[in-house]
């Protein structure tokens, strides 16, 4: 059993790491009764902590919003994640999350002993993180966004699509996704029933958050396939369905964000998506393989892809 100073700390931690938790699962945690855990919740009240409390079968506690930041509990691993973490965003997408993240880390490693200073230096002094050029997002509606996933909170937005249409969605969020310089909002979509994958620099959040809502169960690896379906199309102003003379596994080698159904051992049919027709024809290039449009459902792409053959045919005269 922890002694009552390392349990308090103990205690602390476990109440920053999620919004609630019940009497007996705390108990359960720290290995002792729940009538101690009332009395150690006391015991940071009396400190400053501003430990919320729900009467009931349904209640429990939750660590509320104080005058003060209370101190963060990191272990030296968590502690080392952070410092890296910071580095890496100030050459992020979040829009303004630049600067804060310099003082922020620059305040962790002052606070960091020796031992793992050097840790993060090793690393951060040997990487080189090529800026993103992805859009900006506010990082106000990431911070909401994430805080309706983690609380299981209703959230409605105003969506502008890929063509530029306006809409409202009322959505069970469940996963924030970040790849590629983009960050992704995957949920469910109450008024068409179904998942939803959203680009977040086009969404407009209404707060406050709706009601609670029971999350839908769902494995990391379903929420990569998801998303990764989605990213493909949904999401992108310009669509191709492409038929490529290679292999499925060939084409998802290359393209691993893009969707591929074989048709045959040598041929399958590859789902893409870009906000240009130029980067639809940069992500055929790199197939390495021949493929056929159908000009009439991508009139875009087949006029850039004419365009590009005329000027790469151009550039090899002579040789």
């Amino acid at each position: 059993m922890l002694e009552t100073s390392a349990r308090l700390l103990r205690l602390l931690s476990l109440l920053e790491t999620r919004r609630d938790w019940t009497g007996p699962q705390l108990a359960d945690r720290l290995e002792v009764t729940t009538r101690t855990i009332r009395n150690d919740v006391e015991r940071l009240r009396s400190l400053g902590y501003p430990v919320e409390a729900a009467p009931g079968a349904t209640g429990g506690y939750r660590l509320g919003a104080g005058a003060s930041l209370p101190p963060l509990l990191l272990d030296d691993e968590e502690a080392v994640a952070v410092a890296i973490g910071l580095r890496t965003a100030a050459g992020g997408t979040v829009a303004g999350i630049e600067e804060t993240s310099v003082r922020a880390l620059a305040k962790l490693e002052r606070l960091l002993p020796s031992r793992l200073r050097r840790r993060v230096g090793v690393l951060t002094s040997t990487v080189v993180t090529l800026p993103r050029r992805g859009p900006e997002v506010d990082p106000s509606i990431l911070v909401a966004i994430a805080a309706a996933c983690r609380d299981h909170e209703r959230l409605r937005f105003d969506y502008r699509t890929h063509d530029r249409a306006d809409s409202r969605r009322v959505t069970e969020p469940h996963r924030l996704v970040h790849n590629a310089g983009r960050w992704y909002l995957l949920a469910w979509d109450l008024t068409r029933e179904d998942w939803r994958t959203f680009r977040v620099d086009r969404i407009t959040p209404k707060l406050p958050a709706g009601p609670r809502f029971t999350p839908r169960t769902m494995p990391d690896e379903e929420v990569s396939e998801r998303v990764s379906s989605g990213l493909a199309v949904a999401t992108w102003r310009y669509q191709a369905r492409v038929r490529v003379d290679a292999p499925a596994s060939h084409v998802s080698a290359r393209l691993p964000v893009a969707t591929v159904e074989p048709l045959d051992a040598r041929t399958c049919v590859l789902t893409a998506g870009s906000d240009t027709p130029e980067m639809l024809a940069f992500y055929l290039g790199l197939l390495d393989a021949d493929f056929h449009i159908e000009p009439a459902e991508a009139p875009e792409l087949a006029a850039y892809l004419s365009k590009l053959a005329l000027r790469y045919a151009a550039a090899t005269k002579g040789s």
